[in-house]
């Protein structure tokens, strides 16, 4: 049999090259697909710094709710002090060394601050130099700061800031005024290689200064806010480092790391060894990777229903064009079953062909998606992929099962005929569309319109998504209805075109007459033209309306903020508030949390960003509130977005429990439900249920209202030049909404369409010339009749015009009403925000596309004799 499939497939090459390229690109997208999951999953950073750490002690910095995957929690989490003098201790353990990291930025001779690569931990205590990995080539030139007035700085921040060892410097800590100290050593000098410069980085203080500066001594917990009060928080860090490094002799490392494990036993604290260390070096790693495991899951939806569908279509053309062949074996005894199995075989042989290289494809594809995920800053760039066969098994196995089914599938009607009747119906389609077929594509298409009114009620991502979603199903309904739907096209065209040329009437009775073939290749360019149109209109109104939500509710006129010192300085809040011309200000932040609610009788969970603001915030944002108040932000208190309170029954006061972006659990009142849950987040924490519970506790930013006049913002320009580091910008900038300001996200979804659509496009292409290709004896006997080149090539045009024609009218009326129940739910007008090229932009490509890969095989075959 496998003999027999081969043998037939050598007479039909271009109907399964159209096949071949099929499991090619899908072979492609879900190995991609598969590698970026995988390294959501198993991926761990360089060990960097700690490198020359044998075994790390670290707080857990994922939150693992029952039955699902672990989230990350980007703030940092810390361990008691105590542990450095126990566990060094321990035989084996050669160093013990409690590293702590804090906001400190360096300023230059011209009052500039010094960028460096994150100033929120850019701080450590000398002794965490002995946690990088030694090199012949690391040195340090000078000596290690001893006295409260000096500091080590790595080589690359000491070039940047034009200084070396003996000079002085000021140096701004954790939001303190900058203070001058006196440069005691360069670390990783020139000439110590980068190897060590990139390792060793940071502004180091003598240990017993950097306990002190850092509020792990508990004598500093009222500093920390930009306006320079205490909060319900403050010294929650006394007496903590946040990790634990230990130096063991040689080959102790494993019997170290199991004492460890044994004494924290039931303490929830990690022991890591090897490449686990890079995680504890950086919470925020985690989650970047969790957003991997997001982006994967997201996209193999899509990427599994295009492809199929894709699949399916080249099968179903390559197993039509056998139908004879079929058919005849059928005539001379063969079984239903062997028919089926020969249908498969030969797909099967063609896609073990194609999948190798697909599979290959999918790996360096996965790399380019890295790269740009990097670029983005969605991902550290160091974070590197987990290379291994996993996801080419998985993709081989999918494509293996999709070949089988659609194969068997594509061949059952024939293979189920009598033999007569499959011989006398091989040149022809079936007279009348199966009814089943059609009505469940038309149900599918009513299933589809139904899920596109979701935006209606959830103005939400979740409910965005809808959209898409119910696009690519009304296509795949499309598919099922389209014989039909094109017979009656056809039918149509032919009484409005009587009496027209010969080239009109032939066109125009071959859509009527094979229904079937030309509903494949119309519900295919549809596709096309509804993935693009609701993927890219999604995300488009979805940034227009977050947009929209931040420019409304966002009342202040100017932002002040200090990303090169890690936060806003203490005091700032005040200074700004006794400024001429202000007449309101507050501070913002973000943050991430947990929320675990109860949905239909299960426990959910889910995480995401969340707002932190005062009770002030209510004079300088205006978040739609429609119960309750901003002005009652204080203790333990939130605020929750109107579709977050009515999916999840927190009405204005009820008692929620959240988990903070640190893992403590917290339980919070509600005080007020606002609509503008787009542009402000689902989550509002009051300052004081944040405070404590985050990396760094100082302000990340001040939103300022003031009366309006240039006198005001010059009065802020001249606040934030006297002092280095902060930058003043308007609260809304103007690119706001603009696709150069988009988050990453968005470009990485705007990536994936451009890459399905290139897929889609060439599975198009091939299909049409493998279809236009089969049609050599229909195209001879035409000629054979009279009917002269110049009119087939008519015939076969007209035919291409109407075809795109109904692709494209049919993927209009398919994308419509989603699209304007999408603006209408989040822009509150039936249409949505979006490139207005990108309509006519498809409508081109899909009639170029349907025109050459019609026309170029017409003249191809045209060369040929007919007889």
């Amino acid at each position: 049999m496998f003999r027999l499939a081969i043998r037939m497939a050598g007479h039909r090459i271009t109907a399964l090259i159209a096949v071949a390229c099929a499991v090619l690109g899908g072979a492609a997208l879900i190995t991609a697909t598969g590698v970026l999951a995988e390294s959501g999953l198993r991926s761990q950073l360089p060990a960097g710094r700690l490198a020359g750490a044998d075994v790390v002690v670290a707080a857990d910095q994922e939150f693992r709710p029952s039955g699902e995957p672990p989230l990350a929690l980007p703030e940092r989490r810390t361990v008691p002090s105590r542990l450095v003098g126990e566990l060094a201790g321990l035989p084996g353990v050669t160093a013990a060394v409690g590293d702590i990291s804090f906001p400190a930025a360096l300023v230059d001779a011209h009052g500039q601050v010094v960028a460096t690569a994150d100033p929120q931990v850019a701080g450590h205590g000398w002794s965490s130099t002995k946690l990088a990995e030694p090199s012949a080539g690391t040195r340090v030139d000078g000596s290690a700061p001893t006295g409260a007035d000096e500091v080590a700085v790595d080589s690359a921040t000491a070039t940047a800031a034009g200084i070396e060892a003996g000079d002085r410097v000021l140096v701004v800590v954790d939001g303190r005024p900058a203070v001058g100290y006196r440069v005691s050593a360069v670390v990783g000098a020139p000439g110590a290689g980068a190897a060590g410069a990139s390792k060793i980085a940071g502004v180091f203080f003598a240990d017993p200064t950097a306990v002190r500066l850092s509020g792990r001594d508990g004598a500093d917990g009222a500093r920390g806010t930009a306006g320079g009060k205490g909060t319900a928080g403050g010294g929650t860090r006394a007496g903590t480092v946040d990790l634990v490094g230990l130096r063991t002799e040689p080959g102790a490392e494993q019997r170290v790391a199991a004492e460890v494990r044994a004494k924290l036993k039931g303490t929830g604290l990690l022991t890591v060894t090897g490449a686990g260390r890079g995680d504890t070096a950086a919470p925020g790693a985690g989650a970047s990777r969790s957003l991997l495991v997001l982006l994967a899951g997201s996209l193999s939806g899509i990427v599994l229903l295009i492809t199929g569908f894709v699949m399916a279509s080249a099968l179903a053309v390559s197993i039509a064009g056998q139908r004879r062949d079929l058919a005849l074996m059928r005539a001379v005894g063969a079984t239903p079953k062997q028919i089926r199995r020969l249908a498969a075989a030969q797909s099967t042989a063609v896609a073990a062909m194609a999948v190798a290289p697909g599979v290959a494809l999918g790996y360096l594809l996965a790399g380019q998606f890295r790269r740009l995920l990097a670029n983005r800053g969605v991902v550290p760039s160091e974070l590197p992929l987990t290379i291994s066969p996993l996801p080419a098994l998985a993709a081989v196995l999918l494509l293996a099962l999709a070949v089988q089914v659609s194969a068997r599938c594509s061949a059952w009607r024939t293979s189920r005929m009598p033999a007569t009747e499959a011989v006398a119906e091989s040149r022809s389609e079936p007279r009348e569309p199966s009814r089943t077929r059609t009505r469940i594509g038309v149900l599918v298409i009513v299933a589809a319109t139904a899920m596109s009114a979701l935006p209606l009620f959830s103005r939400t991502v979740i409910g965005a998504t809808a959209t898409s979603i119910a696009g690519i199903i009304g296509a795949i309904g499309l598919a099922l209805a389209g014989p039909a739907l094109v017979r009656g096209i056809g039918a149509a065209a032919a009484r409005a075109t009587k009496g027209a040329s010969a080239p009109t009437w032939l066109a125009m009775a071959n859509l009527r007459a094979y229904a079937l073939r030309n509903a494949g290749i119309v519900s295919t360019l549809a596709m096309a033209v509804v993935f693009v149109l609701t993927y890219t209109f999604t995300q488009t109104t979805v940034l227009a309306a977050t947009a929209q939500d931040t420019r409304t509710g966002t009342l202040a006129q100017q932002r002040l903020s200090a990303p090169g010192l890690g936060g806003l300085p203490t005091g700032t809040l005040a200074a700004v508030r006794r400024t001429a011309g202000v007449r309101a200000a507050a501070p913002v932040g973000t943050t991430t949390v947990v929320w675990q609610y109860q949905q239909f009788g299960d426990t959910v969970t889910e995480s995401g960003p969340a707002t932190i603001l005062t009770p002030d915030a209510a004079d300088v944002l205006d978040l739609d509130v429609r119960e309750g108040g901003l002005d009652r932000l204080s203790g333990a208190t939130v605020a929750v977005s109107s579709d977050v309170a009515r999916t999840r029954s927190a009405t204005v006061g009820r008692r929620i429990r959240l988990v903070l972006g640190d893992g403590t659990r917290a339980d919070a009142t509600v005080v007020a439900v606002y609509g503008r849950g787009l542009g402000f987040g689902s989550v509002v924490l009051s300052h004081d249920l944040a405070a404590g519970h985050t990396t760094t506790a100082l302000d990340q930013s001040l939103l300022i209202r003031t009366d309006g006049t240039a006198t005001a913002r010059q009065h802020l320009t001249a606040l934030a030049a006297a002092t280095p580091g902060l930058t003043l910008g308007p609260a809304n900038p103007p690119s706001v909404g603009g696709l150069k300001d988009a988050p990453p996200e968005v470009w990485i979804n705007l990536a994936t369409i451009v890459v399905l659509l290139v897929y889609l496009l060439l599975s198009i292409a091939n299909k049409l010339v493998a279809a236009t290709a089969q049609r050599r004896v229909e195209l001879g006997a035409l000629r054979l009749n009279g009917t002269t080149p110049r009119q087939i090539r008519s015939m076969m045009r007209r035919e291409a015009a109407v075809t795109a024609a109904t692709a494209l009218v049919t993927a209009l009326l398919l994308s419509a009403l989603p699209l304007a129940l999408l603006g209408q739910g989040f822009l509150g007008r039936p249409w949505p925000a979006g490139p207005v090229w990108l309509l006519p932009g498809l409508a081109l490509t899909v009639t170029v596309t349907a025109f050459l890969t019609i026309e170029l095989p017409t003249r191809q075959a045209l060369r040929t004799s007919p007889m």
